[in-house]
This record gives C-alpha cells, structure tokens and sequence, in this order.
C-alpha cells in the first residue's frame, strides 16, 4: 500500500501495481500491438506493387508510430489510465496527486515508453522499477503518475472512521475554508494521539479543534470530544475528495470507509464514544473520563484570564 496526496492536502491509500502483474499488462499490450502491426503491414504489401515507394515507406513510418506511441496514449487518455492490458489484469495509471491521468501525462508515457520497450527491450524499465519505492518506470517519472491495482481486497489498515453520532451533521459542514496546514496538523494529531499522555491529548486536541473551528461550520454538537469533532470533520473531507476523483475518473464512488490515519481515539479500547447530539456536555478537563488532571488547573482568580471561545466551543488552554 502507497499514500497519495491529493490537490486538496488529502492523504488517500492506494495499491501500488507489482511488477510481475505490470509485466503481465505489458506483455499483452505489446502482443496486441505486434499483432496490429504484422495484420497492417501484410495489408501495406498487397498494394505496395501499385503504390509509390516513398508513399509507402512513410505510410509504414506512420502505422509504427500510430501503433506504439498511439496505442497507450489514445487508450490511457480515453478510458482514464487502462489499456487493454492493464484493463485485463485490473490496472490503471493514475496522477501522483491520485487524480486521472492527464493527455500530457499519458502522452509522457508513451513517447518514454518507446524508448523504453521498442528502442531498448525493457532495461530502463527494469531498473528503474527497482529502484523506486512505488515501481515507478522512467515514463511514470516523468510524466508524474503511478500504476495502481484496483483488484483484491482492501487489507485492514488503520483509519479513523466516521463517528456515527457526528455522520449527519458531518455532512451539512462547510469545508472550502479549512487551511491545509491546518487539515495536516490535525492528522498528524490524531495519527499520534495513542502516543500522547491525556494532559498533552486535552490540550494540543482542544488548540487544533479551535482551529479548526474557527473556519468550519456549522460548530459541533455539545459535549463533542475534540479527537472526535477532529476526526468527523478530517473522516468527511477525505470522503467528498474521493467522491470527487472517482467521478472524474469515470468510476463508482466505491471508496474506503475513512480516513487512512491511527484508529479513532473514541474506538481506542477503555475509551467512550463520543456523546448524541443534544447531550449535556462532559465534566471539565480534569474529571472527563479518559483524561488525567491538568498538572495546574484553572483558579478562580484566573478564570477573567482565559481566552474567549471560538465557534463550537473550543478554546486554546491558558
């Protein structure tokens, strides 16, 4: 499995082809093209005794050309990453932001991949898939794409889910706001949050949710844990980004069921879920369940002290 980060700064999983089923999908590629080449040239010599020697000479320049350049290029582009091979083994080219490929993309990948295969039998390839983490060939580095498998089952991975409290008021927010750096704050927040003590949990969680408050609304149900607000509103915005890309690609929306970070803080084992919307809210910080007490807690001469809170009830600790 491979991360991909989209145009939006959202990370989404994906299978990286492996070789030996790539080899495959070229193989079949390459037997179809031979065959469309030997079929046309046998057609090209029948009348090349009424034809002109020049004309035909260029005519069999352009059916090479036509037939392996061409080939990948008109099929790539026009079904979205597949070609006959690729679509026979379950594969397709995508960009390295997870989008569908572009003509240019495709176009890259073709003219390298005659290099690659007609001019040099496959070695730069080879070696180049090799080398590189995500079996990358030298049409996929320059033309910035990645072949992917969309066969198989999704291995359990990790990911924080949905909170089914939260699903329904996840999907009237309004996300267009949302910095990316703040987005990436709080998922790295959340990959690490089994990591963090309840004290640095409380604290960093309660900052990045104000965060993130400030320019997302509609605010959070009362009594919604900061992880929990974090990972309804991070578990929403990747699924709209797949939705997205899999209708630009031509595809159902069949995507993954959360967001590819650590498992959900209120999914973590002794931990309670997150309340039902309309609930009275927790107990303060230090007596939520979960949470350790503060190492030095609010006084009431300093209560005057504490910054005001943002939209949906987050406040950055003093």
């Amino acid at each position: 499995m491979s991360e991909v980060v989209t145009g939006d700064a959202v990370v989404v999983e994906v299978r990286v082809a492996q070789m030996p089923t790539r080899a495959l999908a070229i193989i079949i590629d390459l037997v179809v093209q031979w065959t469309v080449l030997i079929g046309v040239f046998f057609l090209l010599t029948l009348f090349a005794f009424v034809s002109d020697p020049a004309l035909f000479a260029a005519a069999n320049i352009l059916l090479v050309l036509l037939v392996t350049i061409g080939y990948p290029v008109a099929f790539e582009t026009l079904s979205r990453g597949r070609s006959l091979g690729k679509l026979a083994l379950g594969l397709r080219v995508v960009g390295d932001d997870g989008g569908p490929v572009r003509f240019r993309q495709a176009l890259f990948r073709g003219l390298a991949g005659f290099v690659e295969f007609w001019m040099l039998w496959g070695a730069p390839a080879l070696i180049t898939a090799l080398v590189s983490e995500r079996g990358k060939r030298l049409g996929d580095v320059f033309a910035g794409t990645i072949v992917i498998s969309e066969r198989g089952p999704r291995p359990e991975t990790t990911m924080a889910q949905m909170p089914p409290q939260l699903a329904s008021w996840a999907r009237t927010l309004e996300l267009s706001q949302l910095p990316d750096e703040v987005a990436a704050a709080a998922r790295q927040y959340l990959v690490r949050w089994h990591q963090l003590s309840p004290q640095v949990q409380h604290e960093m969680g309660m900052r990045i949710a104000a965060q993130v408050a400030a320019v997302v609304s509609p605010p959070p149900p009362p009594g919604v844990p900061p992880h929990a607000y974090l990972s309804a509103v991070l578990a929403e915005r990747r699924s709209r980004t797949e939705v997205r890309l899999a209708r630009q690609a031509g595809v159902s929306p069949g995507y993954a069921q959360g967001h590819p970070m650590a498992a959900p803080p209120y999914q973590q084992p002794g931990f309670p879920p997150p309340p039902p919307p309309g609930a009275v809210a927790p107990p303060p910080p230090g007596r939520h369940p979960g949470f350790a007490a503060p190492a030095v807690p609010y006084h009431q001469d300093r209560r005057d002290e504490r910054p005001p809170a943002t939209p949906g009830g987050f406040a950055p600790p003093v």
